[in-house]
């Protein structure tokens, strides 16, 4: 693992206001101080000039919170992109497929990349993998990351907790080093 985080992207995923509706997505949330630990890093990222990518998940399906035609879609506050920073659509799990983020990634020469948003399980998850397997240094960051609760197949409650560490569990070491936003300010 890198002890620097010289030439490095910060890549912020679906930091959307559709997802402060808790009840839409599952009932209950964890990491409730995600988006604030997302905001710091960004301001570490903005004061150093640093490489940052908004990633918008933009629904097709015209009922969901995080389709363009809804006020849901638009980015939270606290994360919201500055005029020139890139902003990159999509409309699958993974920040890679049908846009230009890896050919923007690769042009910059940037190898190492720190992962934050919403949600662990979908898109951070997907997005995570995608970069571990392009061979990028991928760091998540854990704090800066959370999801929402889920129903097993068997109609089981999975809390929020347990889909994000297991989330994790799955991507650690494997395709990403797994840390906490307090690691990548001391490393930054």
């Amino acid at each position: 693992m890198n002890t620097k985080l010289d030439n490095s992207a910060l890549i912020l995923i679906d930091i959307q206001k559709g997802f402060h509706d808790v009840a839409y997505w599952g009932g209950d949330r964890n990491n409730v101080d995600a988006e604030q630990k997302a905001g710091e890093l960004l301001k570490i990222w903005r004061s150093k000039k640093m490489p940052i990518f908004h990633i918008q998940h933009c629904s097709s399906n015209p009922n969901s919170l995080l389709n363009e035609t809804n006020p849901g879609n638009e980015f939270q506050d606290i994360v919201k992109p500055l005029e020139g920073e890139i902003i990159i659509k999509k409309n699958v799990n993974s920040a890679f497929i049908g846009t230009n983020l890896k050919e923007l990634i690769d042009t910059a020469k940037i190898t190492n990349l720190v992962i934050v948003g919403l949600t662990t399980d979908h898109c951070v998850s997907t997005t995570t993998r995608m970069a571990g397997n392009f061979g990028y240094n991928v760091y998540l960051v854990s704090d800066a990351t959370a999801t929402f609760n889920k129903k097993g197949v068997n109609g089981e409650n999975f809390s929020a907790e347990l889909i994000h560490q297991t989330a994790l569990a799955s991507l650690n070491d494997e395709f990403a080093h797994v840390v906490t936003s307090e690691f990548i300010k001391e490393i930054g």
